[in-house]
């Protein structure tokens, strides 16, 4: 099993679209990492070998940012636009949606499940009907 950034690839998997697997590779970077360790990119996980894997995360570790550290930076820049009160910040802030979306219908997955209405039921008093005015 192929073991890189501390991720387990799956086996079955092509290599390009394994590789994705890793938090912050995506199709692109995976060709390009493929390209500049000369592997085929559609051999499967499980026929790579030793020497394969090993260019390939040398070519991650010196080249790109991906999982703990590429995770702690984006956190640390949301967490910097919530400090400095801009209006990203703000939305981050309110679990609204931060990129222009409309919020009247719709952002459900940004602000979680409906809460329902409080309904009040009206209260029913027993008491006498109100009497009728003379001479009418």
């Amino acid at each position: 099993m192929a073991r890189i950034a501390g991720v387990d690839l799956p086996r079955d998997k092509r290599g390009e679209v394994a590789i994705t697997y890793v938090y912050g590779i995506g199709r692109q970077a995976a060709r390009k990492i493929f390209e500049r360790a000369r592997v085929d990119k559609d051999k499967r996980v499980k026929e790579w070998t030793e020497d394969e894997v090993a260019r390939m995360r040398a070519i991650i570790e010196r080249d790109y940012k991906v999982e703990g550290d590429l995770r702690r930076e984006v956190s640390m820049n949301i967490k910097q636009l919530m400090d400095i009160g801009c209006y990203r910040g703000i939305r981050h802030r309110r679990g609204l949606p931060v990129r222009g979306q409309r919020t009247h219908t719709n952002a459900r997955t940004r602000k979680g499940p409906r809460r329902g209405m409080m309904v009040k039921k009206k209260v029913v008093t027993a008491t006498a009907a109100p009497a009728r005015k003379a001479g009418a």
